[in-house]
């Protein structure tokens, strides 16, 4: 059986993967958008996606403004987990 410190510090590792893996995919989700939207305002014949006046322009413009919110909670998801295992570590050596 594992003991209290090495479930805090198991979750680290967790913890780690999980950032890196949403870093991963919000790269690629992002990388995936910018294309859409410049092939999008390609097919609609301008140069820009701003400058394109279509339903498929539109829904992409709409879908890029509401993903460009996520990252800016990202750190603070991340904030509350460190926290979290800080005050798990503070529990489980305090007790001594």
């Amino acid at each position: 059986m594992m003991s209290k410190k090495g479930q805090v510090f198991s979750q680290l590792g967790s913890l780690g993967v999980g950032v890196a893996s949403l870093v991963i995919l919000l790269a690629v989700v992002f990388l995936i958008m910018s294309q859409v939207g410049t092939q999008t305002a390609e097919q609609a014949g301008t140069t820009t996606l701003a400058a394109c006046n279509s339903t498929a322009c539109n829904a992409t413009t709409t879908l890029i403004t509401a993903t460009a919110t996520i990252p800016g909670w990202v750190p603070l998801i991340i904030l509350v987990a460190i926290g979290g295992l800080i005050l798990g570590l503070i529990s489980v050596f305090g007790r001594r």
